[in-house]
């Protein structure tokens, strides 16, 4: 019998953007603005082409840099009045050298250095995403390639689909069977049965180890984000061989992601096995546009993306639903209010929203393994606020006790030691931090999470209250060695505790106790009670399995709140939203202003964090805000700012003239808790006024060059 994906369902979890109900995103697909995603990103690829080696992007060269081919692909073949690619000889060859890179670097087998920007070597490897999208490719400019060009390209595709063919007979996984609907490609291309036959074998192999909730599970449980490739390899394979078996697979993944999915249309991480807590609507792909439930996840989020300030997607992704998308009715996810109780499986997880908190609850347990790839599952919980965005949780990692709900034991056994490439992932050691087993029981506006550590249970409990705070309770039997965990998103640069002392979150360690912290800290503007007892620890560090040696950057570290089972076996935990004081002056939320931005940027709202974002922006981009009319007055003007890792160096100008210094919004980690930096003195005549932000330059550590400011004060000269 199967399981079933939703018991109950009160609400969506966000009403559909304005775009999508006056019936501009009433059908799929939306080619226009799918044309004009495709025709943006087709600059940017010409402009990182090296025609001396048929190469694309930065040093250091990976394979995955020609992955763009298949983008330019697709421009060139697709005829439309805003396409000025058709069919352009110079694209065309563009395309060549790039499919001619690839066989050069090919070694005998057709297999490729899997080297990563970092300069790290992971093995050689038929790496699937540039194979699929190589054969994609090949498909659409075989015809207009130069008889050279196209000798070279057919002898590195076939050198390398003869290769791909021996994974058609093993195990399911997202890498072969993203490899298996390339597979049927170059079967149809090269007119090889064997090759179309063994892709077909595998997907439907692929389509019976699908949980009957909708998802995949690489070891226990769903993974979230490589759930997707499964979809879309899916998707791509039924557009070219129309084969049923695939359609009910389709149906249940897209209800499993309507499902799992917070107020802001990102995906939920404390259940996904794989990866960790990614901000950012979750648009879905290709494989959901083959059924209605899918067309309606595609229309919602696409909406919802619209409504958030996006204005096109990447060519790659464009292309790919330009060529496979199906048509036809959709089905949306139901809309509702505020309150909402969604489960997954047989009570395995949980989705609650009870506006405005929405919390997910996670009762999927097992052994840790020893792969790296596969995460721990020991965070069970994830919280999130609409105001603030996600504020605790955040999926899982490795070697990190201190981001497991509960552990049992020593947490001080468990840790990664900095540089260690091969590190044994289940030591044997005297602490337990994983459950053995997880049960989850929900009713509107509550939830309760059983985990079972050996012989002992640890409950939590999580409740909302009439006066929009959110209590956690956390229980376990005293002297038993219990700990209790409660893993901060990172979203400021200190933590500020009950007496207003301040504490910088740096790469240096502490921990505090109830009587250092008080009886409450905030971080950002989130309130979080402390009981006697508990404790205040950071850096808790991300184990990455994506670079050899396991290092994260600061800004996925936490702050966690401990809480010790010594002498008590109830813990409990209040979240409120504490806005800050009011300026004494004039205020200007950067969100609510009127602005303009350089022609190759583009701005959008960031509500979770309280600002106006600059994106794709470069030195010399510009974002002006209009400022409402003032009194006239001698002010000194502050601007609020958050920082991050890719933010960029400014100058600030008010109505054209440059005021202050230059401000470096660069910082570790993402730091919304308000960094005022005042630009001096202005004279301001009433009436409508200007400030602009200049992009001028780039922290040598800063890994981009965007910004993003909350608001602009105003304080008048002798206001204090």
């Amino acid at each position: 019998m199967e399981k079933p994906l939703i018991v109950s369902l009160l609400a969506c979890l966000l009403l559909i953007s304005t775009a999508f109900a006056d019936g501009e995103w009433s059908s799929w697909p939306p080619r226009e603005f799918l044309i004009d995603s495709l025709v943006d990103g087709v600059p940017a690829s010409l402009k990182a082409y090296h025609p001396d080696t048929g190469r694309f992007g930065t040093e250091p060269w990976v394979c995955g840099d020609q992955n763009v081919i298949f983008a330019l692909a697709t421009a060139w073949a697709t005829e439309h009045p805003d396409n000025p690619y058709y069919h352009n000889d110079e694209l065309l060859t563009v395309i060549a050298g790039g499919g001619e890179a690839l066989v050069d670097a090919q070694d005998e087998k057709g297999m490729w250095r899997f080297d990563k920007k970092d300069k790290s070597y992971w093995g050689q490897i038929h790496m699937p995403w540039t194979y699929s999208r190589w054969i994609r490719a090949y498909a659409l400019v075989k015809d207009a390639l130069p008889q050279a060009s196209r000798e070279k390209w057919e002898k590195g595709l076939l050198l390398g689909f003869t290769g791909i063919r021996r994974y058609a007979d093993g195990g399911v996984h997202n890498i072969p069977t993203h490899h298996a609907m390339g597979l049927y490609i170059a079967g149809a291309v090269f007119d090889n049965q064997d090759w179309r036959d063994a892709a077909t074998r595998f997907m439907a192999r692929a389509v019976e180890k699908q949980d009957p909730a909708g998802y995949w599970s690489e070891h226990f449980g769903p993974v979230i984000g490589y759930n997707a490739v499964y979809v879309e390899a899916l998707g791509i394979y039924y557009a070219y061989s129309k084969d049923p078996v695939v359609l009910d697979a389709l149906q249940r993944s897209a209800r499993f992601h309507s499902a799992v999915l917070l107020p802001d249309g990102s995906s939920i991480a404390c259940i996904d096995e794989r990866q960790v807590y990614h901000r950012g609507i979750s648009r879905g792909n290709v494989g959901f546009s083959w059924t209605p439930e899918g067309r309606g996840f595609l229309l919602q989020q696409y909406a919802r993306f619209q409504a958030d300030g996006g204005r096109l997607i990447n060519a790659d992704e464009a292309a790919t639903l330009l060529l496979y998308s199906g048509q036809g009715d959709a089905i949306m996810p139901p809309a509702g209010g505020d309150s909402a109780v969604t489960t997954i499986g047989d009570n395995d997880a949980a989705v609650l929203r009870e506006k405005p908190w929405a919390w997910a609850v996670s009762g999927y347990a097992c052994d840790p393994p020893q792969n790296r790839w596969i995460q721990d599952r020991h965070n069970h919980i994830d919280v999130f606020h609409d105001d603030l965005g996600l504020v605790i949780g955040g999926g899982n990692t490795k070697l990190q006790p201190y981001w497991s709900t509960f552990t049992v034991g020593d947490a001080s056994l468990l840790k990664h030691t900095a540089g260690d490439e091969n590190p044994n992932f289940i030591p044997e050691i005297e602490l337990k931090w994983t459950a053995d087993a997880g049960r989850v029981a929900t009713q509107p506006g509550a939830s309760r999470l059983k985990l079972t550590y050996g012989d002992l249970d640890a409950v939590s409990v999580i409740r909302a209250g009439d006066d929009g705070s959110l209590t956690l309770t956390y229980m376990a039997p005293a002297g038993k060695r219990v700990e209790a965990h409660v893993p901060l998103m990172r979203r400021a640069g200190q933590v500020h505790l009950a007496d207003g002392r301040s504490i910088k979150l740096t790469e240096g360690q502490f921990e505090l106790d109830s009587a250092q912290i008080g009886d409450h800290f905030r971080y950002g503007n989130l309130r979080v009670s402390v009981p006697p007892g508990a404790s205040l620890r950071w850096p808790a560090w991300q184990h990455n399995p994506y670079t050899k040696d396991g290092n994260s950057p600061l800004g996925n570290a936490k702050l966690v709140l401990v809480l010790p089972f010594d002498t008590t076996d109830r813990y409990d935990i209040r979240l409120s939203h504490e806005a800050p004081p009011p300026f004494p002056g004039l205020a200007f939320e950067a969100r609510d202003l009127q602005v303009e931005v350089s022609e190759s940027a583009y701005t959008k709202r960031l509500d979770d964090l309280g600002s106006q974002l600059l994106g794709r922006s470069k030195v010399g981009d510009t974002i002006i805000f209009a400022l409402p009319e003032v009194p006239a007055g001698r002010y000194e003007l502050i601007g609020d700012f958050v920082l991050a890792s890719m933010y960029a160096i400014v100058d600030v100008h008010v109505d054209g003239a440059r005021v202050g210094e230059s401000f470096d919004a660069y910082a570790p980690g993402v730091d919304a808790d308000g960094t005022l930096v005042s630009f001096g003195e202005v004279d301001l005549k009433a009436g409508a006024h200007t400030i602009t932000v200049k992009i001028v330059g780039q922290n040598e550590k800063s890994e981009g060059t965007i910004v993003s400011v909350k608001r602009w004060l105003l304080k008048p000269l002798g206001a204090k």
